[in-house]
């Protein structure tokens, strides 16, 4: 293969790589971009969410990765919870 045309293939494939790594960060951020502000609040600022973990109705303070302050890492439910509240599709009341 001639050197040229190699170095310009080579050159070709970086960008095209560096742009899909850039896309797909701009993507997750833009999923994982915080708190929707749809979410209904109490006097105190609060989400009202329905709790999936205890099917309880709670008021919680959301911080700025989408997680209520009950969230527990290592329950999946919780972990649902947050992907819902960061999607503004978590039930509430």
């Amino acid at each position: 293969m001639d050197p040229r045309l190699e170095r310009i293939v080579r050159q070709t494939f970086r960008k095209a790589g560096r742009q899909w790594a850039e896309s797909k960060r701009a993507y997750q951020e833009g999923q994982s971009g915080g708190v929707p502000d749809a979410l209904p609040v109490d006097e105190e600022g609060r989400a009202k969410l329905v709790c999936r973990r205890y099917a309880e109705r709670r008021a919680v303070a959301i911080d700025d990765e989408g997680r209520p302050s009950c969230f527990d890492a290592d329950h999946p439910d919780c972990q649902g919870c947050a992907e819902d509240v960061r999607a503004g599709v978590v039930e509430t009341w």
